[in-house]
């Protein structure tokens, strides 16, 4: 197979793994749908904390066409302080050993710390989605080894409650990338297998408007590395800034983001509005690989 899909050559295959199980991501873009178990997220914070509520919402993403379920239990929003960690664990442990037993995807947990890392492994998680790129605690790394885990390896600049304060590049792309090979290098380092590595140059994360807007104009750029790359756009602050709407009417945004970032090489694509943008995936998947 020669064509291009997405900007990237498909004669060798794309593989994301993770434990005994992988996707393929050679000819299929996959969706991972948020579950946030927070009371303070940008966009649902609340709605789905408690075990039933976030049980029944990710039953919702899986019937919608989730690919993964990542489950968050503390708020990366600009601004958001630290959550300790027994908290952070009694949010999120208890949706993922009923989500391990009760949906066909896998499930991701996003976290910085091992601890919090180490224990939702345990209870049935197979990925690990860290927007420090192993950087916030030293033994996640070792952790996400040893477990034979997935890992999402993002860039942040400075921490969620410092991240916005007054973020500037002399060239965002290059410095990204720079930074993303860096962290792909320290993870093999670690033993940490390639194939089971993601990148994500982290929309929303210590970028202005125009930043976030460079990135997905050139993210084929990031598949220099060989590494699948996820990218999400879901609902930010960028697309109000472009369109001058709220986060709850960020809808048709977030679709224009996700069709260019698959258009320009993402292989897999975080996302609240699960069903809605399915639907935008496959259609330009379509496109592209015509």
């Amino acid at each position: 197979m020669d064509q291009a899909l997405g900007n990237i050559a498909v004669a060798e295959r794309v593989i994301f793994g993770f434990g005994d199980r992988s996707l393929d991501l050679t000819e299929k873009v996959a969706v991972m749908g948020v579950l946030n178990v927070t009371p303070d997220s940008f966009f649902d914070g609340g709605r789905t904390c408690g075990l039933r509520a976030a049980v029944e919402h990710a039953r919702r993403l899986v019937e919608e066409g989730a690919d993964i379920v990542d489950v968050g239990g503390e708020s990366t929003r600009p601004g958001a302080g630290s959550v300790p960690v027994d908290e952070e664990k009694a949010r999120v442990l208890p949706v993922i050993r009923e989500l391990a037993r009760d949906i066909p995807v896998p499930v991701s947990v996003d976290t910085r710390k091992a601890v919090v890392a180490s224990a939702a492994l345990a209870a049935g998680a197979a990925i690990v989605n860290d927007v420090s790129a192993l950087s916030h605690d030293p033994e996640m790394a070792r952790v996400v080894a040893g477990e034979g885990a997935g890992v999402i390896l993002m860039h942040m600049r400075g921490t969620p409650e410092t991240m916005q304060l007054d973020p500037a590049y002399a060239s965002v792309v290059d410095e990204v990338l720079e930074y993303l090979s860096e962290r792909v290098d320290y993870a093999l380092s670690c033993g940490i297998d390639r194939a089971r590595i993601a990148i994500d140059p982290g929309i929303g994360f210590g970028k202005t408007c125009e930043h976030n807007l460079e990135i997905i104009r050139r993210l084929d750029s990031f598949n220099e590395l060989g590494i699948p790359v996820v990218i999400g756009p879901s609902r930010k602050s960028f697309i109000g800034e472009v369109l001058g709407l709220p986060v709850e009417k960020r809808l048709m945004g977030t679709a224009a983001a996700v069709a260019l970032a698959v258009a320009n090489g993402a292989r897999i694509i975080r996302v609240h509005d699960v069903g809605a943008m399915c639907q935008v995936v496959r259609v330009a998947e379509a496109i592209v690989e015509g």
